[in-house]
């Protein structure tokens, strides 16, 4: 990019709220590479959501590696970059959760807490994440409309924890040096009302001239 500096923006949010689409609406539309996910050929994930405690410590360290893969890529692309759900709700949202809910024991939640520490520390925080909140009767709506057969079977209330820890992480954001930008899903569609995308294009654009004043 010739007059701006380089912007990593990551979309975030629980399964089924929107990430996927809101990444590819906005890579199209900003003209900028997507990270996506790594869902389809994830080999632990249809284990994990049939045995949760015998598959949990597996599937978080496999996203783990695949994001931290994803953010090294993402500080050597010379340009603006979208990333479908960052590395920081891998372990404050997930992990969290998946221990809450006893189906990660103690020892293997503190050793990848300690594991997440030391690798993000290497890491570039990104510039902007935006957090699509939605009610879990829109997750649930939008998994049975996609139809992954892994995903059928998840458990709403699963779901429900995830949105707690989820709104949690997101009201101390700031404590951690993370920019957060909170959407409800409720009152916005990006797929479906332009004006919707068109305000986000707007105020992420508005973000590369601050970034690029040095007013950021």
């Amino acid at each position: 990019m010739s007059d701006q500096r380089k912007l990593h923006i990551a979309i975030a949010g629980n399964i089924g709220c929107g990430k996927t689409t809101l990444t590819r609406l906005l890579s199209q539309a900003l003209g900028w590479r997507a990270y996506y996910e790594k869902v389809i050929d994830n080999p632990y994930l249809a284990p994990f959501y049939d045995d949760m405690p015998r598959w949990s410590f597996h599937l978080q360290i496999y996203f783990l590696a695949h994001r931290f893969k994803a953010q090294q890529e993402i500080a050597e692309w010379p340009d603006s970059c979208l990333q479908d759900r960052s590395i920081y709700e891998d372990v404050e949202v997930f992990a969290r959760t998946l221990y809450e809910r006893s189906s990660l024991g103690e020892r293997d939640y503190e050793n990848y807490r300690l594991l997440f520490a030391t690798m993000s520390s290497y890491l570039r925080k990104p510039d902007l994440i935006i957090y699509l909140q939605a009610p879990v009767e829109k997750l649930v709506a939008s998994i049975l409309k996609r139809g992954r057969d892994f995903e059928l079977t998840i458990d709403p209330a699963y779901l429900e924890h995830l949105n707690k820890s989820y709104d949690e992480w997101a009201a101390k954001a700031g404590e951690t040096g993370l920019r957060l930008l909170t959407v409800d899903t409720r009152t916005k569609n990006f797929e479906e009302n332009e004006e919707d995308l068109a305000m986000l294009v707007t105020y992420i654009r508005e973000m590369e001239k601050q970034s690029w004043l040095g007013m950021d």
